[in-house]
């Protein structure tokens, strides 16, 4: 549609545009902030802000201090153009002359050709998309190389593997001018399919630049804490702000405060894991040594120590010991060892202090929040969240859990009383009628009788055993251990 429209109407798409630049310039992501986007409709969600007017809401972001405004400029399905880019490159124009804060600029559209480059420098873009997906090598790099020659930033969007590889061809072909001029993001959403996984930016941090965005399913301040601390350089926010513009000011704020932490570097390491199999297994309520190894051996991705006054409760010096006798297992490859999650039902009780100090020093890689929210002073630390699933209104939790920035909860039989290990599973009912589209984390009552059918019919990311593959509480069976593996 986009190649009809440029040959009936032109690159310019019968708009009048500037002769020549008319504006100042300001660096794309010249320091870490939040990329907001004026943005009316989409093409996953439709109608976001149809009436929206691009220069008051581009206003409320410079005085949000977002480090860019992005502007769509496609006219189909988000409804944009390039009169919204000249009005707002204009606005931050008066604003640098007033010496207020200037949002750099970037023209977002599905850009094919050199010459669109030079139209988004004269309507005063400052940075332009260039979504590796749709572009060849050659055109590509072209594009970069003219944005290059305006001193335009070129932000080089990845998702699949041969964008990756895309990246590196660009990069090597701007040789040193790249560490100025490319910027790389990464969308959580599908294009093809339209659903947004937080997980996918995490999983491919490590392969881009220095200078790297978050893009799409930032919803709230807490996705936005949850970005930084992944490492990225910036996050693009687009639905949440448009339909909602007061909540630029939480974002910047939340972005910009943070930093990489514990909490990134646990989520990074277990969605490259994630990459690599699935279902991924966790092996919970281990107590002895031979239990931890054989379940390691057999290919366990998790163990979990329960730090709770249960039958399976474990102590410091074990889980320390545990730990230096699985490394020394390892030998050289210890990238292929389990993670080791601390299970905690109060933060507040001894066994929960000892958890949280495990995981700081690193001897645990996460703790496991179990039918409890961490608390503020635990957010940059390596967790995750489970909660209790009994009734519809359990999933409000699940929900306010997402809202707070958790890209994963693990789901739990609540049964009171008894916070986990019940051997109990959530109603099969509840699951397909509330869980929604959010990847699954599964516990209760799975066994190596059932696994098989639990997987065909849900397809959890994660599945959690502990009473399915035990004698007692806290004492597995060897060979319920094997058969489970086996069966998966």
């Amino acid at each position: 549609m986009r190649r009809e429209d440029i040959e009936r109407l032109g690159l310019n798409f019968g708009i009048k545009i500037p002769e020549k630049r008319r504006v100042g310039h300001t660096e794309f992501l010249g320091n870490a902030g939040a990329i907001l986007e004026v943005k009316r409709a989409s093409p996953s969600k439709g109608d976001i802000a149809p009436d929206l007017d691009p220069v008051g809401l581009a206003t409320t972001y410079a005085e949000a201090h977002a480090q860019a405004v992005s502007v769509l400029t496609e006219g189909n399905f988000f409804k944009g153009s390039l009169r919204d880019l000249i009005a707002v490159a204009d606005l931050m124009e008066k604003r640098r002359q007033q010496g207020l804060h200037a949002c750099a600029v970037l023209r977002k559209d599905f850009l094919l050709y050199e010459d669109e480059i030079d139209i988004a420098y004269r309507c005063g873009a400052d940075a332009v998309l260039l979504i590796a997906r749709i572009l060849d090598d050659e055109q590509l790099v072209r594009m970069a190389k003219r944005a290059q020659s305006f001193d335009m930033q070129a932000f080089v969007e990845v998702r699949e593997k041969d964008d990756f590889r895309k990246l590196s061809v660009v990069t090597s072909a701007l040789g040193a001018g790249a560490a100025k001029t490319i910027v790389a993001g990464v969308n959580s959403r599908d294009l093809a399919t339209f659903r947004t996984d937080l997980l996918i930016p995490a999983s491919v941090r490590s392969k881009l630049p220095a200078k790297a965005v978050f893009e799409s399913g930032i919803l709230s301040a807490g996705d936005a804490a949850y970005a930084r601390s992944l490492g990225f350089t910036g996050i693009l926010v687009g639905e949440a702000v448009a339909k909602n513009p007061p909540l630029a000011k939480e974002v910047v704020v939340a972005f910009e405060s943070g930093c990489e932490n514990a909490r990134g570097k646990f989520w990074k390491k277990f969605a490259e894991r994630r990459a690599t199999r699935r279902p991924l297994v966790k092996i919970c309520g281990i107590t002895r040594v031979e239990d931890g190894m054989l379940a390691a051996e057999l290919g366990a991705d998790m163990l979990g120590f329960v730090f709770s006054n249960t039958k399976r409760l474990t102590t410091e010096e074990f889980v320390r010991s545990f730990k230096e006798r699985l490394l020394r297992s390892a030998r050289n490859d210890k990238s292929e060892t389990p993670i080791l999650v601390g299970v905690i039902t109060d933060p507040n009780s001894e066994e929960g202090k000892t958890a949280i100090k495990l995981a700081r020093e690193g001897i645990l890689d996460a703790v496991q929040f179990h039918g409890i929210e961490p608390s503020a002073a635990d957010t940059g630390l390596a967790h995750y969240c489970a909660a209790r699933i009994g009734s519809p209104e359990d999933f409000q939790t699940v929900a306010d859990l997402r809202t707070h920035g958790e890209p994963r909860i693990l789901l739990d039989a609540k049964v009171e009383g008894i916070p986990g290990g019940t051997g109990k599973t959530i109603p099969e009912s509840l699951l397909r009628e509330k869980a929604g589209d959010l990847p699954l984390w599964l516990a209760g009552g799975i066994t190596p009788e059932n696994v098989d059918t639990i997987c065909e019919k849900f397809h959890p990311e994660l599945i959690d055993v502990s009473s399915g593959v035990e004698d007692a509480p806290g004492i597995k069976n060897s060979e319920k251990l094997k058969a489970l593996f086996a069966a998966l």
